[in-house]
């Protein structure tokens, strides 16, 4: 798994942050040099380390935020 790897295109917020400094965030990622999708998963603060998140496709994102603007919070 050495050839793996990541490139943060965009970032869009921090949803979290722990106490040892990992953060909760919603980025726009390349993984691999593939097409960057939509990702919401924990960082590390120098970005080198993750934790398990998910992967959206644009298509994917836009649904959910139509789900959760319907939502009443």
């Amino acid at each position: 798994m050495d050839d793996f790897k990541h490139n943060i295109e965009q970032s869009f917020g921090v949803l979290s942050e722990t106490k040892s400094g990992w953060k909760t965030e919603l980025n726009l990622v390349s993984w691999s040099e593939r097409p960057a999708k939509y990702d919401l998963r924990p960082w590390s603060p120098d970005h080198e380390k993750m934790g398990k998140g998910i992967t959206l496709t644009k298509e994917e994102i836009i649904k959910l935020k139509e789900i959760l603007n319907q939502m009443e919070l």
